[in-house]
């Protein structure tokens, strides 16, 4: 078995937060699962929302799922859901919404990864992003299995 993928990244703006998940979105594909972590504010919703624009075919308004849980979009790689878990006290609850379904049929884009629990896919991408200085400075974490090393290489950088 191989090493897991692990890296970080210094995102100095929230625009650079933007850029990056532009540069994530071409690699995405049906059955990936990104999984976004980090307290209120720490760019989850802003990370999601520039990776869903640029893979959109006609621009739209992207909400936050907040109240919603779950927003589906029709994009340029095919189903990307968006859900926010962070109201979900239950991971029965996740089932209830077809989340499961959807890790292997669309691209899926979870924040507050943790409501999951036992459900959380195994080939799944952890993005955590947490303040790291002034301003809208983040520091990501990215941690998944091996294969992601290859599918981001010359992203990340």
């Amino acid at each position: 078995m191989s090493s897991p993928f692990r890296t970080e990244i210094r995102l100095a703006s929230a625009e650079e937060t933007a850029r990056l998940a532009t540069r994530i979105a071409p690699r995405l594909e049906a059955g990936d699962v990104l999984l976004l972590s980090g307290g209120i504010g720490a760019g989850k919703t802003h990370f999601a929302r520039a990776l869903i624009q640029s893979l959109l075919v006609e621009p739209e308004d992207v909400p936050s799922p907040t109240f919603t849980l779950v927003q589906e979009y029709e994009t340029t790689a095919g189903t990307l859901w968006h859900a926010d878990l962070y109201r979900l006290s239950d991971p029965l609850e996740v089932v209830e919404l077809g989340l499961e379904e959807a890790f292997s049929d669309a691209i899926c884009l979870v924040e507050w990864p943790d409501r999951l629990a036992d459900l959380t896919p195994p080939g799944a991408l952890a993005l955590e992003l947490t303040p790291d200085g002034p301003g809208d400075a983040r520091l990501l974490r990215i941690e998944g299995p091996a294969d992601w090393a290859t599918r981001l290489a010359g992203v990340l950088t």
